[in-house]
């Protein structure tokens, strides 16, 4: 068994904090476009000066204002991570509506040779699209754009240039456009891939936590039921005579002392860890998660803790753990946390807690054994006592305490003896 209660073959290794994911991906593209955008615009400010009387004033002055505002609005909603698609989506139909709206704005055309400084714009229009829109519809905006300047720059208020030299210009800035439409694809497809490879490790690794605490379960029964206990269970179904049923009752009597005593017996010698072991633990099996676990409080001392007890509160902790990456969502802007400390009344207290969606805890069905069997139930076997505070919208919290502020009943030795002489007389 691993140092961290976990299976050898998924060793803690430390993910880096900001692991690749679709969403990361598509923020820092949106930003970059938003960006380089701004910056071309920032270099079409000497054509544009230089060309000021070619259209109205009114419309010069709508056509600039539109189209810096929405680009601001792009950066801006990128940069939040807020309604991206619709920020960009806005450039690339305002870059549209003042293209088409171009030729009914001229005074004085452009020569035949010159490109309008919408031109230049253009690449930051269809990069755009190939944010805003699903990859069909941005290539369609890709062909169809382009395709209207070179129209537009074909006609005599658009400057009456060659078609020869129209068509070129389209091509060129298709080529541009398809170069961008291209990266972006590549690079969600990628991150896609990699948001699914990450979802099937996380399960198969959820699979293998599952497997290794029913092991663990199955060799803490094992242990329970010794060979002294077994030997008299054979015994007392093979008594047929009085001797024998009375050998029966008395290695029963001796049975339940055996079991008496290891419940009472202190939790030290050479099957016992310290509590800072399995802080340690907890901590260690918290780096293995491709999202980040927040250590918020560490304070333990070194008190010791019997060897079975501590694999149960880290198995549990590192379950809650489990379940707080797979449901609760991997947005940024949800934390993770842990804290481990000292109990009031001794013991140890640890708390995992996320600011994801939450859940209704009492809507969660008996099937769902990460809750019910590897989380309360585990820890209530060991004497211990967990508690899962959620709710749809605040986050999820469960605290584990060991010990359990109640006792563990204990049989007295006047039931212990009464219970001895009943079997007596059965047998």
């Amino acid at each position: 068994m691993a140092a961290s209660g976990l299976p050898r073959d998924f060793p803690a290794v430390k993910q880096p904090r900001n692991p690749i994911s679709r969403r990361r991906v598509d923020a820092v593209i949106s930003r970059a476009i938003a960006g380089f955008g701004i910056v071309f615009a920032a270099q079409t400010a000497p054509i544009l000066l230089g060309q000021v009387g070619e259209t109205g004033d009114v419309w010069l002055t709508i056509a600039i204002a539109a189209l810096v505002g929405s680009l601001v609005l792009a950066m801006s909603f990128s940069i939040a991570r807020r309604w991206v698609r619709v920020a960009h989506a806005t450039f690339a139909f305002v870059y549209i509506a003042t293209l088409v709206s171009w030729p009914f704005a001229v005074v004085d055309p452009i020569g035949r040779e010159e490109n309008h400084w919408l031109y230049y714009m253009l690449t930051v229009a269809t990069a755009t699209a190939a944010i805003a829109f699903r990859t069909r519809v941005a290539v369609v905006y890709l062909f169809v754009v382009p395709a209207i300047y070179g129209v537009i720059h074909a006609v005599p208020a658009g400057g009456g240039a060659s078609w020869e030299r129209s068509l070129l210009d389209s091509v060129y800035a298709i080529i541009l456009g398809g170069a961008v439409l291209i990266i972006v694809t590549m690079l969600r497809e990628a991150s896609t891939s990699v948001d699914v490879a990450q979802a099937t490790a996380l399960d198969r690794y959820a699979v293998a936590v599952r497997h290794h605490a029913t092991e663990v379960e199955r060799v803490e029964v094992d242990a329970i039921v010794h060979d002294s206990v077994l030997t008299t269970l054979l015994s007392a179904a093979n008594a047929r005579t009085p001797e024998a049923k009375r050998i029966a009752a008395t290695m029963a009597g001796n049975a339940m002392g055996h079991l008496r005593d290891a419940a009472r017996a202190p939790s030290d010698g050479p099957g016992t860890i310290t509590m800072a072991d399995v802080a340690a633990r907890i901590v260690e099996a918290s780096t293995g998660f491709p999202v980040p676990f927040e250590v918020r409080e560490l304070s333990v001392g070194g008190s010791p803790v019997s060897a079975t007890v501590g694999e149960t509160i880290t198995a549990a902790a590192t379950q809650a753990m489990v379940n707080s990456v797979q449901h609760g969502g991997d947005s940024p802007s949800v934390s993770r946390w842990l804290r481990i400390s000292d109990a009031p009344e001794g013991g140890v207290l640890v708390e995992v807690g996320d600011t994801g969606p939450g859940f209704d805890v009492s809507g969660v069905p008996s099937e769902r054994l990460g809750v019910r069997v590897s989380i309360l139930e585990r820890v209530a076997n060991a004497g211990g006592v967990a508690h899962i505070d959620s709710a749809p919208g605040d986050g999820t919290v469960v605290s584990i305490l060991w010990p359990a502020p109640e006792p563990v009943a204990v049989m007295p030795d006047d039931e212990l003896q009464q219970a001895q002489a009943a079997i007596g007389g059965v047998a």
